[in-house]
């Protein structure tokens, strides 16, 4: 299979990830662009691609098939739109929108262009979370009654400048970039969520940002789970699943797994096998194109995280609980 030439949009901290899981994933990137010159001519000279002179200039290259978005976050429904009118592939790192309405906007772009959307949920594809959804299928874990992921990091404790330090682009703070992964393992191990309930706030209020999220969230399925994510305290990755049989968990962003069987007083650790998630989406993506197989992670996937984050926004804003049905009908 030839490689998929890919162009990219957005040249800072994660578009240079892209770049270079791409390259491992077998991507050949041909060409870049940022608003500001000096970051494309800088970008492109590192990877030694074209810098291309404008959205236009990009969009108008044949050599590219799709393009890599790892734009600030509320630009994502339009450039979904942009790049999918041109012809142009598109795998958009999340969250896929801010809400409900953009994300149907980017659907349907992509749909009427007949290109493929993927979304970068990359964190269900740890083969600890994997393990995780084969155990709950298998009724390892008996009737599924409650869950937690949490995603934090102390990042939040030297304020950041740009766009990721604003609210506008970080509603609930920590929830937008780091708390949609977990909303998307919750979703991927339980299914659609049904009603929200959050709290959002500033505790020691070191930048703009919420300090700390938490939601309640109620299953369609009938678990309910907390889904938490701050920026002011020690590392935690972990998802985990309680049934009435057994629980189960990963921690360290997959890296350790753990099984605790009724009756018994402590979790025993298991040997779990690690995987490069973003390499790895990325090979899938281009597979997709080529094949026109359908993404894991594509349009209606992404609008469930989608959704379930709206609810939370909205909830920790207005202080009641959201049916998130009502969201899913908005346009």
């Amino acid at each position: 299979m030839d490689a998929l030439r890919v162009g990219s949009l957005g040249l800072g901290w994660w578009g240079t990830m892209l770049a270079e899981k791409g390259a491992l994933a077998g991507l050949d990137l041909q060409a870049c662009y940022a608003r500001t010159p000096e970051s494309r001519d800088e970008f492109a000279a590192t990877h030694g691609i074209r810098a291309a002179k404008s959205m236009d200039d990009l969009l108008a290259d044949e050599t590219i098939e799709a393009v890599l978005i790892a734009t600030p976050h509320s630009t994502h429904e339009d450039l979904i739109a942009e790049v999918a009118s041109a012809g142009k592939h598109v795998f958009v790192d999340k969250p896929f929108t801010l809400t409900v309405a953009g994300a149907k906007k980017a659907i349907a772009a992509c749909e009427a262009a007949g290109v493929t959307l993927q979304v970068g949920h990359n964190r269900r594809r740890q083969p600890a979370t994997r393990r995780l959804k084969q155990m709950i299928e298998a009724g390892d874990l008996g009737m599924i009654h409650y869950a937690e992921a949490n995603l934090s990091y102390p990042k939040g404790l030297t304020p950041r400048s740009g766009w990721r330090g604003e609210p506008s682009e970080n509603p609930a703070g920590g929830m937008t970039g780091l708390g949609v992964h977990m909303a998307d393992n919750l979703i991927y191990l339980l299914g659609r969520p049904s009603r929200v309930s959050a709290f959002s706030k500033q505790i020691i209020a070191v930048r703009k940002l919420d300090d700390v999220t938490t939601a309640n969230v109620e299953f369609e399925s009938g678990p309910l789970a907390i889904l938490a994510s701050s920026m002011v305290i020690p590392d935690i990755a972990r998802t985990a699943v309680w049934g009435t049989e057994a629980a189960a968990w990963n921690e360290g962003d997959g890296a350790r797994f753990f099984y605790q069987a009724l009756g018994e007083k402590e979790a025993t650790s298991q040997p779990v096998e690690t995987l490069d998630t973003v390499a790895d989406e990325l090979a899938e993506f281009a597979n997709n194109v080529r094949t026109g197989a359908r993404p894991e992670t594509g349009g209606p996937e992404a609008l469930e995280v989608v959704a379930l984050f709206e609810g939370v926004v909205e909830s920790a804003t207005t202080g009641r609980v959201v049916d998130l049905d009502e969201v899913r009908a908005r346009t």
